[in-house]
């Protein structure tokens, strides 16, 4: 998110707290609304969290991404920093199972090519939604394959903060 606050001339360090907030409220409240099944927003993601940083003074920009990013909110995307959260939330995810099951568990090792081919592995991270990458990239108005290397590059930048330095050790390096 910092580098594609960086890339649009936006405020990095806003850009950055959303995407650092956007699932804090996940482990407690992971399911969507469901009343059928007892579940309304008052224990859901991400409208659990939403009230809480409400409570709390967050501004209603911050706000509206994080609601923004779950397509069953109703809140439709529209600004930047919005479409740009939903572009890279489950791609964030993706890139670092990728980096994962690499021999150095780096992102060093790791390339937009690489990410397509495990993308059509549907038992690879199954749980990461293929579709919200493709219709992320779309929404933000950027090609599929460009996406995937940016947010690449931007996290080769943070990967030791992330954990995915790697072993030092890689083959044929």
């Amino acid at each position: 998110m910092r580098a594609y606050a960086r890339k649009f001339g936006e405020d990095e360090e806003k850009w950055s707290m959303t995407a650092l907030l956007h699932d804090f409220d996940y482990e407690r409240w992971p399911s969507a609304p469901d009343p059928a099944n007892g579940i309304d927003e008052d224990v859901s993601h991400p409208f659990a969290g939403n009230k809480i940083l409400a409570e709390r003074g967050w501004p209603d920009d911050i706000r509206r991404a994080i609601m923004s990013h779950a397509q069953y909110s109703g809140v439709a995307r529209q600004t930047p920093m919005e479409k740009a959260l939903f572009a890279c939330d489950e791609l964030a995810g993706f890139i670092t199972a990728t980096a994962l099951v690499k021999p150095g568990k780096s992102l060093a090792e790791v390339e937009a090519r690489s990410v397509r081919k495990k993308m059509k592995d549907k038992a690879f991270a199954r749980s990461v939604s293929r579709d919200d990458i493709i219709q992320g990239a779309q929404e933000l108005g950027v090609e599929l394959e460009d996406h995937i290397a940016f947010c690449i590059e931007a996290m080769k930048a943070a990967a030791p903060e992330l954990g995915l330095a790697g072993s030092g050790a890689v083959a044929g390096q």
